[in-house]
């Protein structure tokens, strides 16, 4: 029994070992700042000699939804585990909480974690020695009033000291966040904002029209989803919140590549009306027009809070870098594919809508095309393909409720669409995509309806890494081995051009590789056949890093353990550039470009060749 035991400490250390370092290589770990606040620990303690007092009181007076506030505070007994919370609604106490296993401590409860927080002595060293600090927090219109919460204790054994006034936004129901995305059509692109007004208080629409013209209105629907909706903690326990009401409307028959005029609007039943700011956005191309037509892709982005709150561990440290990269080059991109780990919310209902403010420059005027990954999907016994809780108990509601993609069900978040010269197959890595399945079906039928000779650039987008990735090293395999050998016959025989993936939270281009080989020593320009697909891994979009393995890939012809994301140019139907840039700089670091005709796509190539026969 003795030596047993003895075995078994060794054998739980290799274990945790073996954990800790696949959690690390695949980029996917990161604990949710929120998480580790203990709330259900949360004690009463009002003190005498705390206070805590936030200015202005009225926010968006002048139609802002988002304005930076004040927090003074002040402790007789100060110390540096002392820390701010931010809740919404602000009155955050109550009697009774669901129940999610965790003991209580004392009634009243706080039943909901905080949207964000800080350490009181965040901008203010002397905190500790004087006992006061003044803090700024940004906040964002979340259809709620706000209050403050001084705690002690840090955040694993907070007592509640001080608790502020209430603050709130003019209209804390105004639509907000609209999102843009290509429709099942061509000629047609939805709009998906969110408000805090359910359809039995006013009518959803958008008014919209070519720049210039007369302006028409188009009726919304609506989606909301309540607190069952959600799959297990915390999403349901300490995490949840309120997520108000998602309108959809379909823009269609526009005119390609013209600039529109939309606004959000709800007419209330009193005949009144409420409008959002005034967004544009340009229609997309005819499929096959021969146009200028720029592509950004990249996955793994998350959110970050500009006044610095929500810090733990360095958690999201690129996002913002990445978002204002986009922002300030968004003149020369017409469409975005956000390949999954969309929020990194796990489970914190709030963080959707700080991540839907944060992006609302680039999706409400390209199209903000999502994929599912496994922090929006993945929760045992739910249906979902890896058997984790990645996202924190949302099992894909949020993202499926939140953001419009042209699939037939967004339960099953795989689907196609068009973009001019461009035919995109979006896989959903969450569900199975095994050779038999259904997602295999629709993956073959989708690279098969591309007509190369109108769209000669066709390209397969998944999170996980179903291909190659160098970050993947156990037993000798790269990538989900499974998924790569299901799926690189499809991409060889439809002659995919680039397949790209995140989940690994670096940067990495391949060979265009066929069953583990390079069939193309050309490292920078790629001319003639389609004899092999170019695998990329754009994980770097703002989550924490991940490290390469040790194995050195004779596939793998750039590495980047850094931030940043791809770009793909198409400036004709026999021209293709294919940009790495950092987000710290926007520059480029590394490039390649495709040169081929027609003929070349239609080439036989190993496995890729079209059934012959001899007969006249």
């Amino acid at each position: 029994m003795e030596n047993l035991v003895s075995l078994k400490v060794p054998l739980i250390l290799l274990v945790m070992v073996h954990c800790v370092a696949a959690h690390g290589r695949h980029g996917v770990g990161g604990e949710q700042p929120l998480s580790k606040i203990a709330i259900h620990r949360a004690l009463y303690a009002l003190h005498e000699n705390a206070s805590i007092k936030v200015e202005p009181v009225l926010l968006g007076t002048k139609g802002e939804d988002s304005q930076w506030i004040t927090v003074e505070l002040e402790y007789s007994d100060p110390s540096a585990d002392d820390w701010v919370a931010v809740f919404s609604p602000g009155k955050f106490n109550s009697s009774t909480c669901p129940a999610d296993g965790e003991p209580r401590q004392q009634a009243p409860y706080i039943c909901s974690a905080p949207i964000k927080y800080k350490f009181a002595n965040d901008s203010n060293d002397g905190y500790t020695k004087a006992g006061k600090s003044s803090l700024k927090f940004r906040l964002i219109n979340q259809r709620a009033d706000f209050s403050f919460a001084l705690f002690s204790g840090g955040l694993s054994n907070p007592k509640l000291l001080a608790v502020s006034n209430i603050i709130t936004f003019v209209n804390p129901n105004a639509p907000l966040y609209p999102r843009l995305s290509q429709g099942k059509s061509w000629n047609e692109m939805t709009v998906t904002w969110t408000s805090g007004y359910d359809v039995i208080e006013a009518v959803p629409f958008v008014e919209w029209g070519l720049k210039g013209e007369s302006q028409t209105q188009s009726p919304a629907g609506t989606l909301t989803f309540n607190r069952n909706a959600m799959c297990g903690p915390p999403a349901r326990t300490v995490g949840w919140r309120d997520p108000g009401f998602f309108h959809t409307s379909f823009l269609k028959e526009l005119w390609p590549n013209s600039l529109y005029i939309y606004k959000l609007g709800h007419r209330l039943f009193n005949g009144s009306f409420i409008w959002s700011k005034s967004y544009y956005f340009k229609s997309s191309p005819y499929p096959g027009q021969d146009s200028l037509q720029r592509v950004v892709i990249f996955g793994d982005m998350g959110k970050a809070e500009r006044d610095g709150s929500n810090e733990y561990s360095n958690y999201q440290p690129g996002s913002l870098n990445t978002t204002d990269q986009l922002i300030k080059d968004l003149n020369n991109i017409d469409i975005v594919f956000h390949i999954g780990d969309i929020t990194y919310a796990n489970g914190y209902i709030s963080q959707w809508d700080q991540f839907t403010s944060q992006v609302e420059p680039i999706a409400s005027t390209v199209p903000y095309m999502i994929a599912s990954g496994n922090h929006e999907r993945d929760v045992p016994g739910t249906g979902s393909f890896y058997d984790s809780n990645d996202s924190g108990g949302e099992c894909g509601v949020l993202a499926e409720t939140m953001y419009y993609v042209p699939a037939e069900n967004r339960a099953k978040f795989w689907y196609s669409t068009d973009y001019g010269m461009f035919h995109f197959c979006i896989a959903d890595s969450e569900h199975d995509w095994r050779e038999g399945s259904e997602q295999y079906k629709f993956i073959e039928n989708c690279l098969a309806s591309a007509d190369r000779q109108k769209q000669p650039w066709l390209i397969f987008s998944a999170h996980r890494v179903l291909g190659y990735s160098s970050s993947y090293w156990e037993d000798g395999s790269f990538g989900e081995p499974m998924g790569r050998d299901s799926l690189q016959k499809l991409w060889q025989k439809y002659k995919v051009d680039i397949a790209l993936f995140g989940h690994v939270h670096n940067y990495e281009r391949t060979c265009p590789i066929y069953q583990n080989q390079c069939v193309n020593t050309e490292r920078s320009h790629y001319s003639g056949t389609v004899n092999g697909t170019i695998h990329i891994v754009v994980g770097g979009g703002g989550s924490h890093l991940a490290d390469f393995g040790p194995v050195q890939t004779s596939w793998s012809l750039y590495k980047d353990t850094d931030y940043g994301f791809v770009k793909l140019t198409a400036f004709n139907h026999s021209s293709l550039l294919f940009e790495y840039k950092k987000s710290s700089d926007g520059k480029v670091y590394d490039s390649f470009t495709i040169s081929r005709d027609y003929r070349d796509v239609l080439a036989c190539v190993h496995d890729g060749c079209e059934p012959t026969t001899l007969a006249s």
